[in-house]
């Protein structure tokens, strides 16, 4: 067990070591049983957190406003076109400011080619860890609520056959954080990842070099096709959501002729046949109903999507009193 995180920043999961990860989803998993038992959990007693969103939020905001109050501290919620960042304020200034008032930062940022830059320009100039909440390249909290359900699920991941599989969606162009995350941690923890998506949905080749790399160093594979049946023949974890094809267009139109052309990827009932037995439907929410997925799977008896949602708590509180701490 590693136990150096105070004060660090949490903008990838790549900066962390397998160790390290461990470490994290083991605190997790005991501050979830002390919420179900009740036990109170102050170990982070009036410290104060930076909320700041460029972009709308559920899961994110209220797992860390109600983590952090679980743990004792509070949260400041900041609407960024309400701070003096709408006047232009640059990312330096508001992470020197920001860290001198309290004991953390955290951020989300999704616009593509920004966002990830913002934040290490944060991360650069504060005194306080700076938490990714979500940008255009990571999401590192989503990844480990994901690792976290998938190993409650199963608790032996090698050789578990996972299944990150594009799905189409019109409510907005969505960011490439969640596959990129999942794609490069999964094969860290011995699983054979299959990437299955439309041609024009590609995911930056970096991304793939590095999940290529950590697949061949921790045991796990990395396959991808552009089947979509492929994906899902006897797979043990099957996670179908739309991202944007901001690698090969960067604009920010939602429907195009290259998203109309793959209507039929969606996960159905016909799809989760094609998986094991005891399979699992995962998804980040908020997921485009009947159109990237069957109502009768994602509230059907595959899906842990609430469990997986459940967990973003558990984890956010985790990464906080981490890099936090309480002394």
């Amino acid at each position: 067990m590693q136990t150096i995180f105070r004060g660090r920043h949490f903008i990838t999961l790549q900066d962390y070591t397998n160790e390290e990860i461990e470490t994290m989803l083991d605190v997790s998993m005991d501050l979830k049983r002390k919420f179900a038992m009740g036990v109170d959990t102050p170990y982070l007693l009036r410290k104060t957190i930076f909320l700041m969103f460029f972009e709308q939020s559920t899961r994110t905001r209220n797992s860390m406003e109600a983590g952090i109050a679980q743990l004792g501290g509070h949260a400041n919620y900041l609407d960024t076109s309400t701070m003096q960042i709408s006047h232009g304020e640059s990312a330096k200034d508001t992470a020197v400011i920001l860290s001198r008032f309290g004991h953390g930062i955290a951020c989300r940022n999704c616009f593509w080619g920004v966002g990830n830059k913002y934040l290490r320009e944060m991360a650069n100039y504060s005194t306080v860890p700076v938490i990714n909440l979500q940008c255009d390249l990571y999401h590192p909290m989503q990844g480990l609520a994901d690792l976290m359900t998938i190993v409650e699920k199963f608790k032996n991941t090698r050789r578990l056959k996972v299944s990150i599989i594009w799905a189409y969606a019109t409510t907005h162009k969505k960011p490439i954080s969640v596959p990129v995350t999942q794609v490069l941690l999964f094969p860290r923890f011995g699983m054979d990842v299959t990437l299955a998506y439309p041609k024009g949905y590609e995911l930056p080749e970096w991304v793939i070099a590095q999940a290529r790399d950590n697949a061949e160093k921790y045991g796990g594979s990395l396959k991808i096709t552009h089947e979509m049946e492929e994906a899902y023949r006897n797979a043990d974890v099957v996670i179908p959501k739309n991202w944007g094809n901001w690698v090969t267009n960067p604009g920010k139109e939602v429907i195009d002729s290259l998203l109309e052309a793959n209507k039929e990827w969606k996960c159905t009932e016909r799809m989760m046949e094609l998986t094991n037995k005891d399979s699992i439907y995962m998804h980040a929410l908020p997921a485009d109903r009947n159109n990237e997925v069957e109502n009768s799977v994602i509230d059907g008896p595959h899906s842990v999507v609430y469990d997986e949602a459940e967990n973003r708590l558990h984890t956010a509180k985790a990464v906080m009193t981490l890099l936090i701490g309480g002394k």
